[in-house]
């Protein structure tokens, strides 16, 4: 399905390309201060603070011939926002309104597109007065905005994200995959830890080349399969191999080198990171930083101990592997540690197993009304710190997306929380909604006060 688009319109130079910039985070339009330097309508994949939609950038409203320039211009815009879902009307709160922002007014409310009014340039005392002029165009309360030093970016979110957020038929906004969507699972590890035969068993068959050399396999290869459940279902699978990573001074080859950051491109693309052990090797500092790859991609991740049929001491063994990961993958407690061998065919169904339920929790989205009922009782066993005396009021949180789960917390000074703190709210939440060890995200939002005076 096609994403949410939000379309900016306003006369020249109020600053909307400053703002489409800021949303797409490069500078894909011209900014000067000369006005008319938008001409065609400009589009971008735009994210805020985890939102993510299309938005349109259009040449500056004018009231012109429509055989003149700046009137073909102002087609342009007048169709980018009879496609938009929103429109963010922009009003320069410095030199307040003039009467090209009440003609775009009347045009607009005559639109059957939603308006959301946005003050422009309103850091400083300077922009006041505009911003409380705006209010006569009849769009609400303005938000007070600077597109320039992203002040006003956590209202702007508030007001956006019932426009951006659309919802399926059970109320829960729509995600890009559905859970019937084949599984894409990476199978990643060091040089000669079995990738290859551990997919030729998954497959049945003799699919990839494997042997006794280190470093076969240089290109990811995906191969499409379904995997038959417990249950008699058929659940499709993209399997993807990758190339071995070694350690970064091993490194030499450019071909190796090529084939290295090609499976740092799989883990991008996968849904699910089954990191390969040799259990006759053990765990190295290479298999962590592997780990640790995937957890910053914000991938699903499992752990799996291979050649298992021919580990000694497999208890111990067991034990001592599991210890290192709960020390050295710190940031997801709980990782899922299988064991399976690609020689025998051991454990492949407990592994795909756990890779779907894995997917399942990376995917999932909880309701507004059990967030807040869970937020509610993690400040009242635990109420946050108050730094220098002050005290920290967290107002609300909310999840912005999903894979991976990825919430935004609001309130006042909550960006001074310290990571500690921070990190309580991640693991109750983990346990709360059975997240287990997914990766979590959880950003804090101070809403920033243009009208804040540094001498006050």
């Amino acid at each position: 399905m096609s994403s949410p688009t939000v379309v900016i319109i306003g006369r020249p130079n109020v600053g909307k390309s400053t703002l489409f910039n800021r949303l797409v985070g490069k500078r894909l339009a011209l900014v000067d201060d000369q006005p008319g330097v938008t001409r065609d309508r400009r589009e971008g994949d735009a994210s805020l603070l985890g939102l993510e939609f299309r938005i349109v950038d259009t040449a500056g409203f004018e009231d012109e011939d429509a055989a003149t320039l700046p009137g073909r211009m102002r087609a342009q815009t007048e169709a980018a926002v009879a496609d938009a879902d929103v429109a963010l009307f922009m009003v320069d709160a410095r030199a307040g309104i003039v009467p090209l922002d009440e003609e775009i007014a009347r045009w607009l409310r005559a639109a059957d597109t939603p308006v959301v009014l946005v003050a422009n340039k309103a850091e400083g005392r300077a922009g006041e007065s505009g911003v409380i002029e705006a209010m006569a165009l009849g769009f609400g309360d303005p938000i007070p905005f600077s597109a320039e030093h992203g002040e006003g970016v956590v209202d702007l979110f508030d007001v956006l994200r019932p426009y951006v957020e659309r919802e399926d038929d059970d109320g829960q906004p729509e995600d890009d995959e559905s859970p019937d969507a084949p599984l894409k699972l990476a199978i990643v590890g060091r040089p000669n830890a079995g990738k290859s035969t551990l997919i030729n068993r998954i497959l049945g068959e003799d699919r990839l080349i494997t042997g006794p050399e280190a470093g076969i396999t240089r290109d990811s290869i995906a191969v499409d399969w379904v995997w038959t459940d417990p249950a008699g279902d058929a659940r499709p699978v993209r399997l993807i191999d990758t190339a071995g990573m070694r350690k970064k001074a091993r490194v030499q080859e450019k071909l190796e080198k090529l084939s290295v950051m090609d499976a740092l491109r799989a883990i991008d693309f996968a849904e699910v990171v089954v990191l390969l052990l040799d259990a006759t090797k053990g765990l190295e500092v290479q298999d962590l930083k592997i780990a640790d790859r995937a957890l910053q991609e914000g991938r699903a991740l499992i752990i799996a101990l291979n050649k298992w049929d021919v580990a000694e001491n497999a208890s111990s063994l067991f034990n001592g592997v599991k210890a290192a990961l709960e020390e050295g993958l710190a940031q997801a407690k709980g990782v899922p540690l299988l064991t399976v061998s690609g020689a025998t065919g051991k454990g492949i169904d407990t592994l795909m197993k756990v890779a779907f339920e894995t997917r399942d929790a990376w995917s999932r989205r909880v309701s507004t009304g059990q967030l807040n009922r869970w937020f509610e009782r993690a400040l009242e066993a635990n109420p946050p710190p108050a730094p220098g005396g002050k005290r920290i009021k967290a107002r609300y949180v909310t999840q912005v997306k999903t894979r991976p789960p990825s919430f935004v917390l609001f309130g006042t000074r909550v960006d001074q929380i310290p990571e500690s703190y921070r990190r309580y709210l991640v693991n109750s939440m983990r346990r709360e909604f059975d997240f287990g060890a997914v990766p979590v995200r959880l950003t804090m939002r101070a809403p920033k006060n243009p009208f804040d005076r540094k001498d006050d």
